[in-house]
């Protein structure tokens, strides 16, 4: 843990589509609410706090009368605005993290490094007729969207591979729960040294 200045960020945005408020404590205890009117959408967020050890509280309106597309998204931005403001200079971290992590017949691999230079590879294919999850549903080629929003305003270099999965549900929870546990990995402190040649992050 970081004990030289709290690892924490408060971010905003709205738009004519979306209102979102994001709040996170990087070094936390994994305690979430999350809000978005999407309900599986929400317990995949929280699947980031808790398993990425991270206190989040996520708040969004959106016009989900339209499509549930425009807050995930916006979701994925402002949470990569205040994670990359609470990661401050990233001094210490360990950087790079990855993951395979399974659930029941779905296994995800994530691997990732907080580098600042924003590059998803994502290898997780649905067909378009594949059923959305919850109610509104919750589209899950919308994964990759969230991903790419996230990783673009955090500035992370992010791959993701299916290695197993038949149901739906499972391969996407497994998905949150690996980058979960990647970014866990990945911001922890590990001395003060900056990890770079560069000089900078």
């Amino acid at each position: 843990m970081n004990e030289a200045a709290p690892r924490i960020a408060s971010k905003r945005r709205q738009t004519k589509e979306t209102t979102v408020t994001v709040a996170l404590d990087l070094d936390g205890s994994g305690h979430t609410e999350v809000s978005t009117g999407i309900p599986f959408f929400d317990h995949m967020v929280e699947q980031l706090g808790r398993h990425g050890g991270m206190d989040l509280n996520v708040s969004a309106t959106g016009d989900l009368v339209v499509d549930t597309h425009h807050t995930v998204e916006d979701v994925g931005i402002v949470l990569g605005e205040a994670f990359a403001v609470a990661l401050g200079d990233k001094r210490g971290i360990a950087r790079y993290a990855s993951r395979v992590v399974p659930l029941d017949e779905a296994a995800v691999e994530v691997a990732l490094d907080l580098s600042g230079r924003p590059f998803l590879l994502y290898e997780v294919s649905f067909a378009p007729d594949t059923p959305g999850l919850g109610e509104p549903p919750f589209d899950p080629q919308l994964v990759e969207e969230f991903c790419r929003a996230f990783i673009t305003a955090a500035g992370i270099t992010l791959h993701v591979r299916i290695r197993s999965g038949r149901n739906t549900h499972h391969i996407v929870e497994a998905t949150f729960k690996c980058l979960a546990r990647c970014l866990r990995d990945a911001v922890k402190i590990e001395d003060g040294s900056l990890p770079s040649t560069k000089g900078t992050l």
